[in-house]
């Protein structure tokens, strides 16, 4: 659907055909993003990954992401990580077990998915709350800002006379502030602990932080683009996994014939004498990973992905769509697709999928942290169904109602008592 929105021509591909003229066939045009007050400000200067305008810098700090952060061969050196948090959550799910209390599942993958992110970027993670929190609160107000419609990005004039705008630009400026002052001290604790010098040898050990730091005049980063990479990383890794496993268990709470199938599949996988279970048992597990991406389809993280620039003109469909027009992928629909899937608001394990399952885009913008994510989520569902039966509390329902913003996430708690399972044979 092309369209006119104020002053700025907005193209809206709301089916697969469509998403895949613009992120596979018109890739090369459609690399760019517009240019965005609000992430100019929050990103300083969008100097970050996924706000970059196409170019140089972008190409040189997405290859840093990728090598260093989320390559295959990285996630896999943070396997024993994953297992040592995952081991933490589950003690305290024991706990709440023997004491018969419900926990509140929300919260609890939120903690995990920060420890991790925060191992991977620091090397190490807070276990007190004030910095944990902290990180999770500003991605989730960054989330809620840039998800929601700036008036003055599609109506310029407005924004000149100062009619709109205002208010979200002094929102902008406050998140900023508070994600200046967090990243200020993560990259000083960093400096002061190593001694930071340009001939700092680099090491799969290194954490990310300190990858930045070495590279700074190899890449000719300065400190706000070392910052603002780091935002990108934090935003997308603290709350997109917990968000796939809580619409997980929510899904396979209201339909106990399939939290059953998942739950003898995963203890069949397991042997009893395991503390946890592994990564190499989850890659037997294919009814897991079929629940994981049929949550990806109805509950996109992002359901509508962030717009790309055409930096040319090109045709899609017939039409001619303009140099500088916005693009839109809208995943929620496309998920919802009847010519590509059968009762399309049913959750249905083992659909089949092919180019309409784009969960984390595709092509040059294509989200960098799939292994990352993808790794973190099987194994925490499969311990979480293999180490406990689930009920709600007494009088309780599951709300599915969502909060929409840059990824959508759960209205409501979910609160859950767990049962400590034990193995009969």
């Amino acid at each position: 659907m092309l369209l006119r929105l104020g002053a700025v021509p907005v193209l809206v591909a709301s089916s697969a055909r469509a998403a895949e003229a613009v992120l596979r066939t018109h890739d090369h045009v459609f690399a760019s993003r517009p240019r965005a007050v609000l992430a100019d400000v929050v990103f300083y200067g969008s100097r970050d990954v996924g706000f970059a305008p196409y170019g140089e810098h972008w190409r040189q700090a997405r290859k840093l992401v990728t090598t260093h952060l989320v390559s295959v061969r990285k996630v896999q050196s943070l396997r024993l990580a994953r297992e040592e948090e995952v081991s933490i959550v589950m003690a305290k799910i024991s706990e709440a077990a023997a004491a018969g209390t419900a926990v509140d599942i929300g919260e609890l993958l939120g903690a995990f998915t920060n420890n991790m992110i925060c191992r991977a970027v620091s090397g190490r993670c807070p276990r007190d709350g004030g910095q944990k929190s902290t990180l999770q609160e500003l991605a989730r107000d960054t989330s809620r800002l840039l998800g929601g419609f700036d008036v003055g990005e599609y109506f310029p004039v407005l924004a000149r006379l100062g009619v709109v705008g205002k208010a979200m630009r002094a929102r902008a400026e406050r998140l900023k502030k508070r994600w200046d002052d967090v990243l200020e001290k993560l990259i000083g604790d960093h400096e002061h602990q190593c001694g930071y010098n340009q001939s700092h040898d680099r090491s799969d050990a290194d954490d990310f932080v300190n990858i930045l730091l070495s590279v700074r005049q190899e890449y000719g980063l300065t400190r706000e683009h070392v910052k603002a990479i780091l935002q990108d990383v934090f935003l997308g890794g603290i709350d997109t996994s917990a968000l796939v496993l809580e619409f997980a268990i929510a899904e396979l709470m209201q339909r106990p014939h399939m939290l059953k199938k998942l739950q003898t599949e995963v203890r069949a996988c397991i042997p009893k004498s395991q503390e946890i279970a592994s990564e190499v048992h989850v890659n037997n597990m294919s009814y897991l990973k079929a629940v994981i991406k049929e949550v990806l389809r109805l509950h996109p993280v992002a359901p509508l992905l962030a717009p790309h620039l055409s930096m040319d003109d090109c045709s899609i469909d017939g039409y001619t769509i303009p140099s500088r027009t916005h693009a839109f992928v809208n995943m929620w629909a496309i998920g919802r697709d009847p010519r590509f899937w059968e009762n399309t608001e049913e959750f249905m394990p083992k659909r089949g999928s092919d180019y309409h399952y784009l969960p984390f885009g595709s092509g040059r913008r294509m989200c960098p942290g799939m292994n990352f994510s993808i790794a973190v989520v099987e194994i925490m569902l499969a311990n979480l169904m293999w180490k406990f039966d689930w009920t709600l509390p007494p009088g309780m329902e599951i709300d599915m109602s969502e909060v929409f913003g840059l990824s959508v996430h759960r209205k409501e708690k979910l609160l859950l008592v767990p049962k400590q399972y034990v193995c009969s044979i």
